[in-house]
């Protein structure tokens, strides 16, 4: 067994205090995910169900493990790769990029899945940091790939897949092998993947997960707020090398026996809702903006069978929440996770939503809202946000855990108020903070302001530094087609945003862009915008 990533794990008095209180969350020693969810779907009555979809092609959940399988040889007998091996996935949302993420961890190897925007210097710091020893690569991603392992002669092989009959394909190797492979005897603990932070506070981390935190992420928030039955068709856009895109787009959907339709081609916000719509699709995951983005081809075709969509990955205005059920119908089930856990620890569905909450504690984890020192501040009071549950953060190898993880607490590096029925009500993240003259400002209370007027389209708030306040509050504003970005317009915003929430929360400046930059799940990067 390669024991690279255990010898790399937090010290002991670095991890977090982990929580199996309830029943469901109580896992054997033994524990591999694939053999659980992929493995026992035929036990469940799932084998002859549609678990993978697309254009061309649906596979069963039957379908799917013979995949699987052969993949697991091609790994193992073909590359001789052991228990622990890090293997580099790269692609898109797809049918083969599940199928090689499922069949990478049922052979008990470490999956490290790359977003497919990255280029070339930072595919090599990942390299760097995981050391793979193998890569399964989308042939359309292979160039940047090829020129990040120059001089990395540990990642030894590239397999490129989303192709049927290149040789030397994933595709031609595994069908040249037989199913029917036993899933490796994983311990519980077992680091399963490496998931490696979307950068939006600069240079990412890698977060590392076992076999049990993802079986327990499945029993927490899809058990008991999402609610998915067999019967469902999933979409979305946030990638798989995401583990939004990942729990939401493969893992979640196996373990409640339903199926994912993947497209040809990157969602427009138009595709997306004409998807919705030809398919039948019945749950959508995908970032606020995005939505605020489909409201108005919503509102035109409607969006068929569609019963629950899914925000998370930064957070929801309350103005693109009310812009999206006047759409749709539908109240958005809003939630807030994190790479370091996993999946979304605090969320409500959606007949329990509470204005401007994000929700309550998901089940199976305890949030408080604490100062400085860790100490729980009063009701109705900002703090930082320190959560426990049965996942946690343990980073690969990095002074930066000792930020993460305080006395047992997870700290995400949110600001938040919780009310005093336990609603959470997040403010902005911890750095984004505006303090100016005294008064505490949350760009993302401020952005929802902004774009409740008319001409806005998107926006970012930040603090930008200030002699006589400390801070003021800029705003980076793109403004809708048809309006002119003027004096006038500044005065506009700013007399809309004081009519709107307290006066002192106004931006004092206001700066119109083309754009606003973001990760490649959507998120804003407002270090970006500090730098500016």
């Amino acid at each position: 067994m390669d024991t690279f990533v255990r010898d790399r794990l937090p010290q002991a008095q670095l991890l977090p205090d982990m929580r199996f209180d309830l029943p469901e969350l109580q896992f054997p020693a033994q524990l591999n995910l694939v053999e659980e969810l992929l493995d026992k779907a035929a036990d469940k009555g799932f084998a002859n169900r549609p678990l993978l979809r697309s254009s061309r092609i649906t596979l069963t959940y039957a379908d799917v493990r013979d995949r699987v399988d052969r993949i697991c040889r091609v790994l193992t007998e073909d590359h001789g790769l052991v228990p622990g091996n890090r293997v580099l996935l790269r692609g898109g949302n797809s049918i083969a990029m599940s199928l090689a993420w499922l069949a990478v961890v049922k052979a008990g190897l470490i999956a490290v899945a790359t977003m497919p925007l990255l280029r070339a210097r930072e595919l090599a710091d990942i390299i760097d940091k995981a050391q793979p020893v193998l890569a399964l690569c989308d042939i359309k991603l292979i160039d940047e790939l090829e020129l990040a392992r120059k001089d990395r002669p540990v990642l030894g092989a590239v397999i490129p897949f989303n192709t049927l009959d290149a040789p030397g394909s994933l595709a031609v190797l595994s069908s040249q092998k037989d199913g029917g492979v036993a899933p490796c005897n994983t311990a519980a603990d077992d680091v399963a993947l490496m998931a490696f932070t979307s950068g939006t506070t600069g240079k990412p981390k890698a977060a590392l997960h076992t076999h049990r935190d993802v079986m327990a992420a499945c029993e927490a928030w899809p058990r008991h707020v999402l609610r998915a039955t067999p019967d469902d068709i999933v979409v979305g856009s946030p990638p798989l090398a995401f583990t939004f895109g990942l729990g939401g787009l493969l893992i979640f959907p196996m373990w409640a026996g339903a199926s994912v339709y993947f497209p040809d081609a990157p969602y427009s916000p138009e595709s997306m809702v004409r998807t919705i719509n030809e398919i039948g699709a019945t749950i959508c995951y995908t970032a606020p903006t995005f939505y605020r983005q489909m409201a108005p081809f919503a509102r035109e075709h409607g969006v068929g069978k569609l019963r629950i969509s899914v925000s998370a990955g930064e957070g929801l205005p309350d103005a693109t929440r009310q812009l999206w059920k006047q759409a749709s119908g539908i109240e958005m089930l809003d939630g807030i996770g994190a790479t370091e856990m996993f999946h979304i620890f605090i969320s409500s569905a959606a007949s329990d939503v509470r204005p401007g909450a994000v929700g309550k504690v998901v089940p199976g984890y305890i949030a408080k809202v604490v100062d400085d020192e860790g100490r729980e501040v009063p009701r109705g009071t900002i703090g930082k946000l320190a959560v426990k549950g049965p996942t946690g953060c343990k980073y690969l190898d990095d002074p930066r855990q000792a930020n993460y993880v305080k006395d047992g607490w997870n700290y995400p590096g949110d600001a938040f108020m919780q009310d005093d029925d336990g609603y959470f009500f997040y403010q902005a993240r911890a750095d984004d903070m505006i303090i100016t003259a005294g008064y505490n400002v949350g760009g993302p209370e401020v952005e929802d302001a902004l774009l409740r007027h008319p001409a806005v389209a998107e926006c970012g708030v930040i603090g930008k530094p200030d002699e006589e306040r400390g801070m003021i509050v800029k705003a980076f504003c793109v403004l809708k087609a048809g309006h002119a970005a003027d004096a006038a317009m500044v005065k506009a915003l700013q007399d809309h945003v004081k009519a709107s929430i307290a006066p002192f929360k106004y931006p004092r400046e206001i700066e119109f862009v083309a754009s606003l930059p973001r990760t490649e799940t959507g998120k804003l990067q407002r270090f970006r915008l500090r730098s500016a």
